[in-house]
């Protein structure tokens, strides 16, 4: 396991490491999988400052898994690039239509 893996706890709405997903207009509740993850890097800046916190994301997932898009809906700023950067780089399970992910990702300077 990484430093960063030691750093960087990943949190989903959901139970265990699944993400709450909305589909659609409907607003059903579907659970994506995350198949490969990146963990974000610790920003520099963030260490020295003992920054900790959660960054909530929105992920829009293409059919096939890829991530098409990124929009922050809360964090520190000096956390949000790298949660953003690493979220971007996920792959999560193939269906038939795009999914819209809520995420939070927990930087925790003590672990």
């Amino acid at each position: 396991m990484g430093r960063a893996s030691r750093l960087i706890l990943v949190m989903a709405f959901s139970a265990g490491l699944l993400p709450q997903a909305v589909l659609g207009q409907k607003q059903e509740h579907t659970e994506r999988k995350v198949i490969a993850r990146v963990e974000p890097v610790y920003p520099e800046l963030a260490k020295h400052m003992h920054i900790s916190g959660i960054v909530r994301l929105e992920v829009l997932v293409r059919p096939n898994g890829s991530v098409k898009s990124v929009k922050v809906l809360g964090g520190n700023p000096v956390l949000v690039d790298p949660a953003s950067d690493a979220v971007r780089q996920w792959k999560f399970e193939a269906t038939n239509g795009e999914t819209n992910e809520i995420l939070q990702l927990a930087f925790n300077p003590q672990q």
